[in-house]
């Protein structure tokens, strides 16, 4: 056995991943709305996820970065 005692790794994420949270919801019901069937309730959804992807991308595209 070691004499090293474990090491706990605490990861203090709890508010921001409130704040993407409630993000995700915000994008989802915009999308949602503009949806009009099944397929497209289910792609407002994967808009939703990559909304801040494409944000970030357009942004350094603007910039020429």
């Amino acid at each position: 056995m070691s004499d090293n005692p474990k090491q706990v790794k605490i990861s203090n994420w709890g508010p921001i991943g409130g704040v993407f949270f409630v993000a995700y919801i915000g994008a989802a019901v915009y999308f949602w709305h503009q949806a009009s069937s099944f397929w497209g309730d289910i792609w407002a959804l994967v808009k939703a996820i990559a909304w801040p992807g494409i944000l970030v991308y357009q942004a350094m595209r603007a910039f020429h970065v």
